[in-house]
């Protein structure tokens, strides 16, 4: 997302795209964070706790990576941005030392071949259509990623709304029960058990009902014991 938002600033070819371990998800953490101080954007990279691959880590730092992104591009995506071009050439840049031993390797045996009649895998024509085939193959690929990068986009935004618009909704209740007139209130008093509840289990529910029930009953107690009093 950031290179396609600035277009050459990553260098991709420092990118490992294989990474699996935790040294090198380091390493790649570091190239971005070295992009980021460049482009001159104040992100602290929390890579210890990113490289654990816990889900809400990462979920807030893509969230905070597609909103600065939406900001600086009006979010509107580069259509022209190849991301797996993008990614070929890094490759290429990266292995181009490792590549160049492999290549005289390969043309050796190759003159080895031609000199010895064996030509039955340097067909021409079928390479060209190999390589067409899977140029076509790769651009259809791009549109459906895109397609589906655009889909998740709109329903990361929708359930942001949601969740801003029920969040805002609690938070109104919250404080109307935290009002010095009813915050004593037996149903004020429930409402707070349920909303304060350290995690999501049915007994806070229980928990409010049973004591709105209690303050029901020891109302009408009190009633009574006035009446007899009377």
């Amino acid at each position: 997302m950031i290179d396609m938002t600035y277009p050459g600033a990553v260098p991709m070819h420092k990118v490992n795209f294989d990474a699996k371990s935790e040294y090198d998800m380091i390493q790649n953490y570091k190239v971005l964070q070295e992009v980021l101080n460049k482009l001159k954007i104040d992100k602290h990279i929390e890579v210890n706790r990113l490289v654990k691959g816990r889900p809400l880590d990462n979920l807030e730092f893509l969230q905070w990576l597609k909103r600065y992104c939406d900001s600086v591009n009006g979010g509107i995506m580069n259509e022209n941005y190849d991301p797996v071009e993008r990614r070929l050439k890094g490759g290429k840049e990266r292995n181009s030392k490792g590549s160049l031993k492999s290549s005289k390797s390969l043309q050796a045996n190759n003159l080895h071949n031609l000199a010895s009649g064996d030509a039955a895998g340097i067909n021409k024509n079928t390479v060209s259509k190999q390589g067409k085939t899977g140029v076509a193959a790769s651009s259809s690929e791009v549109r459906a990623l895109s397609k589906e990068i655009t889909d998740l986009k709109l329903s990361v935004d929708l359930l942001e709304k949601e969740r801003d618009f029920y969040f805002a909704k609690l938070r109104d209740i919250e404080i109307l029960c935290q009002s010095t007139k009813v915050e004593n209130h037996p149903m004020a008093v429930a409402i707070k058990k349920i909303l304060y509840a350290a995690d999501a289990k049915e007994s806070a529910l229980d928990e409010a009902q049973e004591f709105i029930s209690q303050s029901v009953d020891n109302g009408e107690t009190d009633e009574a014991n006035e009446e007899e009093t009377d």
